[in-house]
């Protein structure tokens, strides 16, 4: 059995859909509380899935528990407007939910993937960003509930593997869009496409000059299988997981209006506390040890993404 916590979200009903397509029996547990049930529409009656509503930052009922092979720990609020909706609520979740995930690993000799972030890096002083990269990040700022969750969640994995031999995975995701993120993502792909769908102001925090890289979710689940099921258990990660193509949001912004054929005018903001002026991910250690790299280029990503916009709204 595997386990996916925050199965209901956007990249665990992804990754839900990819592990039952290999035949593996899946518990999903997730509390909702920015995910959907309409996310695992498509699976909902298929036998080898299950479904359990439960916050990982109270333990585990481990009756339904049975030969777990794998742990994947996706639960976290993961975009801005969510994870700072309540702050103490991320922070347990990273270090809480984490950690009740280790103790039922280490109980029956499974192994834990843990979905980190490119977040760890915080407004990276080095360009592109490595794994070696120990990151520049406000530990007070308004974005280290999750930024400083995050770097205590690969803290617990790691001194668990050392102390205790547990097997790990760590994957560093780096921005992600596609089918079934939420209209209220408040992510910037999802921002501009409901926005340009809709007739509004496509709103720009700062310049626009400032830089993300974007990979679409068929490409980040591959490669969290990819790592996961790596015939080399001793390659633990943090392994970095995104698109290394370094995108302007002015470029994205435009790219989505010819794309969309919408008539939105771009208006730019104060740019938020703390908000990253550069990510970019070096993929080398991905492509070297899991001979991964994504296939999806972003005008053909975000025309499915906004295909599915488009029905949703």
């Amino acid at each position: 059995m595997i386990i996916v916590t925050g199965g209901a979200g956007f990249l665990g009903s992804h990754l839900v859909e990819k592990l039952l397509s290999r035949q593996e029996m899946i518990l999903c547990v997730d509390n909702l509380y920015t995910s959907s049930l309409s996310n695992l529409e498509k699976i909902k009656n298929n036998k080898h899935f299950r479904f359990i509503n439960h916050d990982v930052t109270s333990p585990f009922d481990e009756s339904p528990f049975e030969n777990i092979s794998c742990i994947f720990n996706l639960a976290c609020p993961a975009s801005p407007i969510h994870y700072q909706y309540d702050p103490i609520k991320t922070v347990q979740t990273n270090i809480l939910g984490t950690l009740h995930c280790l103790k039922i690993v280490e109980k029956h000799d499974a192994q834990l993937f843990q979905a980190s972030t490119s977040e760890v890096y915080g407004d990276p002083l080095e360009h592109p960003q490595k794994e070696t990269y120990w990151g520049n990040v406000n530990p007070i700022g308004i974005r280290s509930c999750y930024d400083e969750g995050k770097r205590l969640a690969e803290c617990l994995l790691f001194d668990y593997h050392r102390q205790k031999k547990t097997k790990i995975k760590v994957a560093r995701i780096f921005n992600t869009y596609g089918p079934r993120m939420a209209i209220n993502d408040g992510r910037v792909v999802s921002n501009f496409i409901i926005q340009a769908l809709t007739g509004k102001n496509i709103t720009i925090y700062g310049n626009g000059h400032q830089t993300r890289s974007f990979c679409y979710v068929d490409d980040l689940i591959d490669g969290i299988v990819s790592l996961s099921f790596s015939t080399d258990t001793s390659f633990t990660g943090p392994v970095n997981l995104g698109n290394p193509f370094e995108f302007r949001l002015i470029d994205l912004a435009e790219m989505i209006l010819r794309l969309t054929k919408s008539s939105s005018k771009i208006v730019f903001e104060k740019l938020p506390l703390d908000d990253p002026k550069q990510r970019q991910p070096n993929i080398d250690l991905a492509k070297s040890a899991l001979g991964w790299e994504p296939k999806i280029q972003l005008e053909e990503g975000l025309e499915k993404t906004i295909a599915y916009f488009r029905k949703k709204l």
